[in-house]
């Protein structure tokens, strides 16, 4: 006999055997689950002293991923004040050219994570302990992970200062949680932000569309449709009369306003109703990171390639694993009979609660067909959960089981060199692989410089190239025209901002733009008085820069060294010299 003490229930557990025992568990963990969505209102600060205002909101749409969390603005500058959310230690640090940029990570002792991003420095020890690793890789590039003693912070310390490294699109502070065992990133706002940031406005409705199910005609079209709706005098939606002879689902294109008028934030929660019953349901409380690449089968990809609309679909053709949407009972397809109302309700949220409602009337109806459904077919059909092996000429593609969501004909092709992958209309969710097999008619010296190149228009883009004898192979998620190209043009290095010989007086860095005209910029080092020094490279201004305040350079004259590398080891060498 066991006894369970559990959220202040007993159980007694008498001999049973393991299936029960596993029955018993799922019923004992269902509370569980309840209470961990009480996130705690209090523990948490602003990271920033200044008044919050979103530019980002935790699920937002973008390209290729969700967003984890919560973009706050910084008065369009940099170095504002980052303030350490809650008492923990500092337990990761990764600087990196892409990505988060410089960023903090703090583990709390309630079992929550938060993180900083897009960092211009860190303050005081960390920034010390970061540079001293630096130097001891050195690489700009760096990730640390720390034991709780090394560098505790309490709530409220000054851990960084804001800034716009990494794949930031301009000043601001990335913030999340993450749950720390998992690393299920959770909505900030669950943690007491909601009170912090005010938000009276309500979600906005940009477009609706219909889609045909199988070989259903809606509103006289087999393709999807755009539906004419009109704003009501309480605020809510409501489309012209939808008809069709079969299967139909919608798509909403929407958004949220939260603490200003100018960024377009991400919806937090939209359910549908037909004639009242719930058919199909989604809400950002969290998601797990390798989730987030579903997005494109979440949207409406082919109308976001064609049109620049991320389009929400309230429906799924496939079951696919995506938490965001996997509660759902029913697949949002409605079935529309002869003889029977229809009623079909959305009703958007944001996390504050405001909420609108678009009001579509559904009916059945047979009419002929004005807009016509075609298909183009190929030779080389996809069936979206098993692999396939295409060839031509020379070349192959691999596709793996689930690379993509649903069936279709490939349209693949080689001709004059160039290999036609299809196009970008269809969306890849893991790699597949592209071969040119048994390259002939070049030297050796031409083969060591050789990669696959996207041909987009005239311009060729570098995409990262293995090589096994003759063969040369590219993992990509991204369909389109590839081709063959060589590399022998080494990075350019250009606007040094000092004078070779002058003394350097009140200049705090001393840096140089570099850039490469094919493959790219792979490594860059440089040396002072034939030391090694740091040098921070920011890919969207093409800008290497050293800190004077590392103190390497000495009285007197300082030779200066860079050397930049790009990904097919084509190298340049800037040699200079100043005066202190």
């Amino acid at each position: 006999m066991i006894f369970v003490h559990f959220n202040s229930i007993f159980f007694i557990i008498l001999a049973i055997n393991k299936s029960t025992m596993k029955l018993l568990l799922a019923i004992l963990l269902a509370p569980l689950f309840l209470f961990s969505q009480d996130y705690p209102q209090e523990t948490f600060q602003s990271p920033l002293g200044i008044p919050l205002d979103l530019s980002g909101s935790f699920g937002e749409l973008r390209s290729n991923h969700f967003h984890s969390g919560l973009d706050f603005k910084t008065s369009g500058k940099e170095g504002l004040p980052v303030y350490a959310a809650a008492d923990g230690y500092i337990s990761r640090i990764k600087i990196s050219t892409f990505g988060y940029g410089k960023a903090i990570y703090i583990t709390h002792p309630n079992g929550y994570t938060s993180v900083y991003g897009h960092l211009q420095k860190a303050n005081g020890a960390i920034q010390d302990y970061i540079r001293k690793r630096h130097y001891q890789e050195r690489s700009y590039e760096i990730e640390m992970y720390l034991y709780p003693t090394e560098l505790p912070v309490k709530k409220g310390d000054i851990i960084a200062y804001s800034g716009n490294t990494g794949g930031s699109g301009g000043p601001h502070l990335h913030f999340e949680f993450r749950d720390t065992k998992s690393e299920q990133i959770i909505n900030p706002m669950h943690f007491g932000f909601k009170k912090i940031i005010k938000d009276e406005r309500k979600p906005v409705i940009q477009g609706v569309v219909a889609y045909p199910i199988d070989s259903t005609i809606v509103n006289n079209s087999q393709k999807p449709i755009n539906i004419s709706f009109s704003k009501q005098a309480d605020g809510s939606y409501l489309s012209v009369k939808v008809k069709t002879n079969g299967k139909v689902a919608f798509g909403i294109n929407a958004y949220d306003f939260c603490t200003n008028g100018y960024n377009k934030n991400g919806l937090y929660k939209v359910k549908a109703y037909l004639n009242g019953v719930l058919q199909y349901q989604y809400g950002f409380d969290s998601f797990a990171f390798d989730e987030s690449r579903y997005i494109n089968n979440f949207i409406d990809y082919e109308r976001f390639h064609e049109m620049g609309q991320r389009v929400q679909k309230l429906f799924q053709l496939n079951e696919y694993p995506l938490s965001v949407v996997s509660g759902n009972k029913k697949d949002g397809i409605i079935k529309v009979q002869p003889n029977t109302n229809y009623n079909y309700k959305v009703e958007l949220y944001d996390f504050h609660g405001n909420k609108v409602d678009l009001v579509i009337p559904i009916e059945f109806a047979l009419q002929e067909t004005k807009i016509a459904k075609t298909v183009q077919k190929t030779p080389y059909y996809i069936k979206a959960k098993t692999e396939s092996i295409f060839e031509k000429n020379n070349v192959s593609v691999y596709v793996p089981e689930n690379a993509f969501y649903n069936n279709f004909y490939m349209n693949f092709d080689v001709s004059n060199d160039i290999v036609t992958l299809h196009d970008d209309s269809v969306p890849v969710h893991k790699n597949i692989t592209l071969t040119f097999n048994d390259v002939v008619g070049l030297t050796e010296e031409q083969l060591s410089k050789t990669y696959i190149a996207t041909l987009d228009g005239y311009k060729l883009d570098y995409n990262k190239t293995y090589r096994k004898g003759n063969s040369f192979s590219v993992k990509t998620k991204t369909l389109g025209k590839y081709k063959l190209a060589q590399d022998t043009t080494p990075p350019r290095i250009y606007n040094v901002n000092f004078v070779e010989g002058k003394k350097l007086t009140d200049q705090k860095t001393i840096s140089v733009s570099v850039t490469d005209l094919h493959s790219d910029i792979d490594t860059y080092n440089g040396y002072l008085n034939g030391k090694w020094i740091l040098m921070e490279y920011d890919y969207k201004t093409k800008k290497l820069t050293h800190n004077l305040d590392d103190k390497i350079y000495v009285e007197g004259r300082n030779d200066l060294k860079i050397v930049v590398t790009d990904n097919l080891q084509n190298s340049t060498t800037f040699e200079s010299y100043f005066l202190k």
